[in-house]
């Protein structure tokens, strides 16, 4: 780890943004189920392994079936997610890979997820997969390994 204390710590206001991030997310009336999936597709996604490790432990802790959780990178060829948390897995891939797609994420998959979840599920959605994108960020610039402490 690049820093001697965890950003957070010395940061605390951020500190206090990003748990006000976190808990409008989860206050959205988006399933949790959902919250957790986008969380560890992103993360995958983007390499970072302290959300991917902590991701997958949340979702174990809330009764996440090893099943479900040993296919989420390959969640398309699998008959294990429902057809609102593929279109939620789709919009997570789709928004951490903007530079793939020149109109970002495309009125398909956006299109999708809206006939899944009303708009402030959608919004809490959207949200959990920004601020996902920030901490992989955040960890993968400073080499943040598995298993650390973030606060």
């Amino acid at each position: 780890m690049r820093l001697s204390r965890t950003l957070l710590a010395m940061l605390p206001d951020a500190q206090k943004a990003v748990q006000t991030l976190y808990a409008s997310a989860h206050q959205s009336g988006a399933p949790v189920t959902v919250l957790h999936l986008v969380h560890l597709r992103a993360s995958q996604i983007n390499g970072c392994s302290a959300c991917v490790a902590s991701g997958a432990k949340e979702m174990r802790k809330a009764g996440e079936t090893d099943e479900r959780l040993d296919t989420v990178s390959a969640w398309r060829e699998t008959p294990y997610f429902t057809d609102a948390e593929r279109a939620a897995l789709a919009l997570a891939e789709a928004a951490t890979r903007l530079a793939d797609n020149s109109v970002g994420v495309p009125d398909d998959v956006w299109d999708a997820a809206k006939a899944h979840f009303d708009e402030p599920a959608l919004a809490g959605i959207v949200l959990w997969i920004a601020t996902t994108n920030f901490f992989n960020r955040l960890n993968a610039t400073l080499h943040h390994p598995a298993g650390a402490p973030w606060f």
